[in-house]
């Protein structure tokens, strides 16, 4: 029997962050990634969770982390619950299919964004200006236009609460050091234009996505999540129409939602309508369907 978890408090165990989603234990030697089933908007945690939404993002993160092994490796030591530490074991009902026990690793100050299509602030960015991120783009782009090539635009990453703030590849570059910043940026496209052409014959565009790297052993590794519904923008294919906002299998739906009410895109939320949740976890758990096959 499948229970929502909107946040972990395991005794016992030292929590040592609580994201927007995912919340954090310290293991000793490794970490604990427990993804609960929040969801935010706009930097906002809504007050209603999304049943079984972490399952769904830490199921999509496995399979892209599996897919992506030969260009980068990633943070995973396990997601099989049985191999976690002894101490996590009185909790191994709630850590079952959403929880990985990763590699502790010092994560970059910036995120690494790449945008194939021209959606979202990418979109008010190059109507006011022409620009994305400082990135001039051909004249004439639509509202969710496919881009000839994809771009990297950087973003520094916010405290909790706050938004995220793009940034230069040259800021980027102060933050990170030239090598590792460029490093990340040839890595960033590579694994995006791959899951696009994986996502395509599935009958999913991703749009953009948001990837975090962080520094193992001195080599850069993806960490964090991997491609969900809350780090990238997933279209349908087959209704796929330049010119204008797209359907979505993402949190776009409910974004979309919150736009239509009188409501200041601060704490505290709104409530979420039932039909709203439930149609927001379908959108996830048909988006894990259509990419792994793997049904919740």
């Amino acid at each position: 029997m499948s229970q929502t978890v909107k946040q972990t408090d395991f005794p016992g165990l030292k929590l040592v962050n609580r994201g927007k989603v995912r919340d954090i234990y310290d293991m000793g030697d490794a970490l604990l990634m427990v993804t609960s089933d929040r969801i935010s908007a706009f930097d906002v945690i809504m007050n209603e969770p999304i049943p079984d939404k972490g399952k769904v993002l830490n199921q999509i993160s496995k399979y892209w982390f599996s897919q992506m092994e030969d260009i980068i490796p990633n943070h995973i030591i396990s997601t099989d619950v049985s191999e976690f530490p002894s101490a996590c074991q009185p909790f191994a009902e709630i850590l079952d299919g959403r929880s990985m026990l990763v590699k502790k690793a010092e994560p970059l100050p910036a995120e690494c964004v790449v945008r194939g299509y021209v959606s979202g602030s990418g979109w008010k960015d190059y109507k006011a200006t022409g620009l994305i991120c400082g990135i001039r783009l051909p004249e004439g782009l639509q509202e969710s236009s496919r881009l000839v090539e994809p771009i990297f635009t950087p973003a520094t990453k916010a405290e909790l609460g706050a938004h995220d703030e793009n940034i230069s590849f040259e800021e980027m570059e102060r933050l990170c050091g030239s090598e590792l910043a460029e490093q990340a940026r040839e890595t960033a496209i590579r694994i995006y234009c791959r899951a696009r052409d994986i996502a395509d014959q599935k009958g999913i565009i991703i749009a953009d996505t948001k990837f975090e790297f962080g520094i193992y052993d001195g080599k850069l590794i993806i960490i964090d999540e991997c491609l969900t519904p809350d780090s990238s923008r997933f279209w349908p294919k087959d209704q796929f129409k330049p010119g204008g906002p797209q359907p979505s299998f993402d949190k776009q739906f409910l974004r979309d939602y919150l736009e239509t009410l009188d409501w200041g895109k601060t704490a505290p939320p709104p409530p979420l309508p039932e039909e709203i949740i439930i149609k927001t976890g379908e959108k996830y758990k048909e988006a894990l369907f259509k990419l792994s096959g793997i049904k919740l």
